[in-house]
């Protein structure tokens, strides 16, 4: 399988992490997202244009939430917790992520280099935050559930991005924040997407 991912992506980041909690081998193909050409370039490789994108046998999954999905089921339920009522919860916190955070995404844009401290009292970032620090409070710690899920996956990006701009949650929130940045796994992905950008 082919997992296509671009340069600072937070998606594709996402996607590579699930492939390795789920133990799935992927090759990796890049696209530079600062090229001038890589809407053409994309346009060959993903439907929709965008990343990620998997390539597996005559099957080509594009939207990083399916190919989660498609990982799970591949690799028999690794990737959520094993109730059915904690299972619905997961896929609910991975789908309210991808749908959701627009000020947190716009105004924290995801950097591998410093950035800025922002204030994160502003009228657009509180009411985000402040979801972010309800949804961190209910990790079972170290991660959100008894082991490593795709809700670790997806929020340890985020996690990541409100540290650069010296956004720290306290209290538990705080613990799992900090659970996620010293994920092992995490800090793997982040030296990862260091050699996408080449």
């Amino acid at each position: 399988m082919q997992l296509i991912v671009g340069t600072d992506s937070t998606w594709s980041l996402r996607a590579w992490l699930c492939a390795k909690i789920a133990d799935i081998d992927v090759s990796v193909k890049v696209v530079d997202l600062t090229k001038p050409d890589y809407r053409q370039q994309l346009a060959l490789l993903s439907p929709t244009g965008l990343v990620p994108a998997l390539k597996a046998e005559n099957l080509l999954v594009h939207d990083s939430l399916a190919i989660t999905e498609y990982f799970n089921e591949l690799a028999d339920g690794a990737l959520l917790p094993a109730s059915r009522e904690q299972r619905a919860y997961a896929r609910s916190l991975c789908s309210e992520l991808h749908a959701g955070f627009f000020n947190l995404r716009s105004l924290c844009g995801f950097t591998l280099e410093p950035v800025a401290p922002v204030d994160r009292n502003t009228p657009q970032l509180r009411p985000e935050i402040e979801r972010v620090e309800a949804i961190f409070d209910a990790a079972e710690l170290p991660f959100m559930f008894d082991k490593p899920t795709a809700v670790d996956a997806f929020y340890a990006v985020l996690a990541y991005r409100l540290n650069s701009y010296g956004i720290r949650l306290t209290g538990k929130a705080g613990e799992y924040q900090l659970s996620l940045l010293n994920w092992d796994l995490m800090t793997d992905g982040i030296e990862q997407m260091r050699t996408w950008k080449g």
